[in-house]
């Protein structure tokens, strides 16, 4: 899939819209993502502030999204689970970038060869303009390989 056509698929998606996100950059070969969550009327709370929920759903599917499309039809990739630490009330836009690179996805190709499903854990933290930490989001992302390599060994 096209990053621009998915960047914007994602901006005008009821359901990722509904955070009041907006998906800023998508990499051409999805190596990278970054997204902004601003306090506005539909992301602010009853003090004032970036609602949690908002927080969380600006940046659940991106991890899984990215590896869906880096790693190919060939394996499953599902979100498994997640945690969030608050760690200051948002009274400004937030950001968020996430990044997968080479050497990762060679470790998740060799770890899923023989086809048993394995997790792995990716974190994620929402900033200030300021680069300050507002919340820390763990993600841990199940994959297994469709259908084993088939593995053949020399006389």
């Amino acid at each position: 899939m096209n990053a621009r056509w998915l960047r914007w698929k994602f901006n005008f998606f009821p359901a990722y819209r509904g955070t009041g996100a907006w998906v800023t950059h998508i990499a051409a070969d999805f190596s990278e993502i970054r997204i902004k969550l601003p306090l506005s009327w539909r992301t602010r709370n009853y003090v004032g502030t970036i609602f949690g929920g908002s927080m969380y759903g600006a940046v659940d599917p991106m991890y899984m999204i990215m590896l869906i499309q880096l790693l190919g039809r060939d394996y499953i990739v599902w979100d498994k689970a997640a945690t969030i630490r608050f760690r200051k009330p948002g009274r400004s836009t937030l950001y968020a970038t996430f990044k997968m690179d080479d050497a990762e996805l060679d470790l998740i190709r060799d770890a899923a060869k023989n086809g048993e499903p394995f997790d792995r854990v990716y974190n994620v933290d929402l900033v200030d303009r300021d680069g300050v930490v507002h919340a820390s989001i763990e993600k841990t992302i199940y994959i297994r390989r469709k259908t084993p390599l088939l593995l053949l060994e020399n006389p």
